[in-house]
């Protein structure tokens, strides 16, 4: 029910980009991807179609077997090229996103309450030992200007006053 009222107030639009950066069983990119069809399906140009099926759906999942059943999950709901790579979101150095890089709605539900070592943090301005922080600042540098964004976070997040949150949470205003 989360997903469905997430992705119906986000509305996406044939030839927009769609990303999920921890995909897990890929339920974000999936009701993204039945909002389309159900709302623009007798609308869509052969190369509109051909977007959708192949350009339009990106994530990453560090888990295998949440990796396995997500990549199934979106060619059974009728996705045939997902590009969903089997990987550690965070452990991409967000100084290195360039514009072509970023998406136009991102939705995710990404895991909190982990911790991650100094390395990974350093692909950060804000360095948190806190994944929830972590995805945020991924999240923000990957989205698309104009685009729209929805992600589960904990309430620490908005009300938590230690350094690493509050300085977020500034890049968000």
């Amino acid at each position: 029910a989360v997903i469905k009222a997430v992705i119906a107030v986000i509305q996406p639009r044939p030839g927009q980009t769609v990303y999920d950066g921890a995909a897990g069983s890929c339920g974000f990119l999936i009701e993204a991807f039945d909002y389309i069809i159900n709302n623009y399906r007798n609308k869509l140009s052969t190369e509109q179609w051909k977007f959708l099926h192949e350009d339009t759906f990106f994530g990453n999942e560090k888990t295998p077997l949440a990796y396995t059943m997500g990549v199934m999950n979106m060619i059974l709901h009728g996705i045939e090229s997902p590009n969903i790579l089997k990987q550690n979101t965070l452990t991409n150095n967000i100084r290195d996103i360039q514009e072509k890089d970023r998406y136009n709605i991102i939705v995710a539900n990404p895991p909190f309450g982990g911790k991650e070592k100094s390395q990974i943090q350093q692909n950060f301005p804000v360095q948190s030992t806190a994944t929830e922080l972590l995805f945020l600042q991924h999240f923000m540098k990957s989205l698309k200007k104009g685009g729209k964004a929805a992600i589960v976070v904990p309430e620490g997040v908005l009300f938590q006053t230690g350094h690493a949150f509050k300085s977020v949470k500034e890049e968000l205003l």
